[in-house]
């Protein structure tokens, strides 16, 4: 029996301003245009949102909400306000935002990346209490100089070391590695990457992260940038024939999750890079997004292309509680150290949940 239960605490709606956004771009299958963070002691949650070449801050109140459930135990959201709402204009980008990622820096401020469909890069801090954003930015151009056909590109940044910054681009099989606007190496996978995650305390390296998860179409690599034999790349581990995995993701200690086409979620431990555990059927249709939970890595947030986000117990199989966008997933984040998902539907919709530990 386990000792604890992940339970939902509320679940909030708000709309994206018309005046602000009206129409966002079609995203891509991986929902990674939105990152999300709790301001304060958690009485609002600041949502940033990428469409076209702009990122935009929407601010939500926490606040007052009431938690409701429908049938199948489907959670129902309440109304939420929008506290605040504006352009950020720090991303000057050239064409379209595929991915945004936020990290936690020091004196009060944030760190946000954003990459474009050519692997232009743009890190930017944010002030968190001030509206004063003047802080420190910089911008790396990608390898090729932009050349030939956009696509997916994906960003992620060190959880041990904020200056490390890692930059996916789908068509190109490669994954850059910076630190701050210093190209580290350049990584090439075989197939096309969809995911990637540094892995967090991994045993192997001794606490660093120098040791990176990519799902690449239905295989999920490892590799260690520190090393070059083999380009770096020291385990692949197989998935089924004609699956694609679209999702991965690591926990604080260091377990490596994975889901796509095949509807299930593989937790690997990374001392043996085997199989620890596989959670069959936990959303109906392909899955596109995945998070670990920060309050019991026993829990795993899972997203699916039929607009439902479901938490739930890997090592059990069972379902904790789930909720329902209003259309397709243009974004999904959870929020670093708390377990305050967000979600961005192309309606214009964000929904909001946040979890507890009994």
């Amino acid at each position: 029996m386990r000792s604890t239960v992940l339970v939902p605490r509320s679940l909030r709606k708000a709309s994206v301003p018309p005046a602000l956004l009206s129409d966002p771009t079609p995203g891509s299958l991986q929902p990674t245009r939105l990152a999300a963070h709790v301001n304060g002691a958690g009485s609002s949650c600041s949502v940033y949102l990428a469409s076209g070449c702009r990122v935009y801050r929407i601010e939500i109140s926490l606040g007052g909400a009431m938690l409701s459930k429908g049938k199948e135990s489907l959670l129902i959201p309440d109304n939420a306000q929008v506290i605040s709402s504006s352009v950020v204009d720090r991303c000057p980008h050239r064409s379209e935002i595929q991915s945004v990622s936020l990290a936690e820096g020091e004196d009060d401020c944030l760190i946000l990346g954003t990459v474009d469909s050519y692997g232009h890069l743009i890190v930017s801090r944010l002030d968190i209490v001030a509206d004063d954003i003047d802080r420190t930015s910089y911008s790396v151009p990608p390898r090729d100089c932009g050349v030939g056909e956009g696509s997916w590109a994906g960003i992620c940044f060190s959880p041990m070391q904020q200056s490390m910054v890692a930059v996916a681009r789908e068509l190109c099989k490669t994954i850059d590695i910076y630190d701050q606007d210093i190209h580290v190496r350049s990584l090439r996978t075989l197939w096309y990457p969809s995911s990637f995650s540094f892995v967090q305390c991994s045993p192997q390296v001794n606490g660093s992260s120098s040791l990176l998860a990519i799902a690449e179409g239905s295989q999920l690599s490892i590799w260690d940038i520190r090393m070059n034999n083999n380009g770096g790349c020291i385990q692949r581990i197989s998935g089924s024939v004609g699956d694609t995995i679209y999702s991965t993701c690591s926990s604080p200690s260091g377990l490596i999750a994975s889901g796509g086409t095949d509807r299930a979620v593989t937790i690997y431990d990374p001392r043996r890079w085997s199989a620890l555990s596989r959670w069959v059927g936990c959303s109906k249709y392909e899955i596109t997004g995945l998070s670990f939970s920060s309050v019991d890595q026993s829990f795993i947030y899972v997203q699916g292309v039929d607009y439902e986000i479901t938490c739930g117990h890997w090592k059990q199989s069972e379902r904790a509680f789930s909720f329902r966008g209003d259309s397709n997933w243009l974004g999904f984040s959870k929020c670093a150290n708390n377990d305050v998902i967000a979600g961005w539907c192309e309606s214009g919709s964000i929904f909001i949940a946040d979890a507890r530990q009994l």
